[in-house]
């Protein structure tokens, strides 16, 4: 079944400790999501490897990406799936992942989950579009692509809503929830 993500709470800003916090990436690298925001915004992707939603669109979201930067919005993608019990979600797999789609952003590797509990996240594709403050004002979909790629003329609603925070610092007031697989969570202990 699949999950989705509540709408923007407009204005939310993660907590420093969640935005400096170092996380190991697929090039070798460790990065704090602060430092790849760019001067007009960020948008983090909660993804990961196995998800058919988000293996439909990213070739997409590799593409967005691209232009995104060129708006001055800077990119990042986080898996927090547990890996021990999906194992196509290691990190191991996802530097394979990463490869075989040619990603040009950092993918984050939130092993202890910390950041996807503090950000609430819900589902793979989960988009959190911020401004140039690290203010909330996108927390929508791709597109309308679903299990399946949509067809190519499909409206970008993320390219579309970010293209208007890069220009204004604020969000689009109508929003469509992002759709696909529930973070797999670990056990509480």
């Amino acid at each position: 079944m699949a999950a989705i993500p509540p709408i923007c709470d407009f204005g939310w800003k993660p907590e420093e400790a969640t935005l400096g916090a170092s996380l190991k990436a697929t090039d070798g690298e460790t990065y704090s999501i602060r430092d790849l925001a760019g001067p007009n915004g960020l948008v983090v992707a909660f993804i990961c490897n196995h998800c058919p939603y988000v293996k439909a669109v990213i070739e997409r979201i590799v593409s967005d990406a691209k232009v995104l930067e060129e708006m001055g919005v800077g990119f990042v993608a986080v898996n927090s799936n547990d890996a021990s019990t999906y194992p196509d979600d290691s990190f191991e797999n996802m530097k394979v992942f990463a490869g075989m789609n040619a990603f040009p952003f950092p993918y984050l590797h939130d092993e202890d989950q910390s950041v996807a509990r503090a950000w609430d996240a819900v589902c793979t594709p989960d988009f959190f579009g911020f401004n140039s403050e690290m203010e909330l004002q996108y927390r929508g979909r791709l597109d309308a692509s679903r299990k399946q790629a949509g067809p190519a003329d499909l409206r970008r609603d993320l390219v579309e809503a970010m293209k208007q925070v890069a220009e204004t610092g604020k969000g689009p007031e109508e929003q469509v929830a992002s759709m696909g697989c529930s973070i797999k969570w670990k056990d509480a202990a």
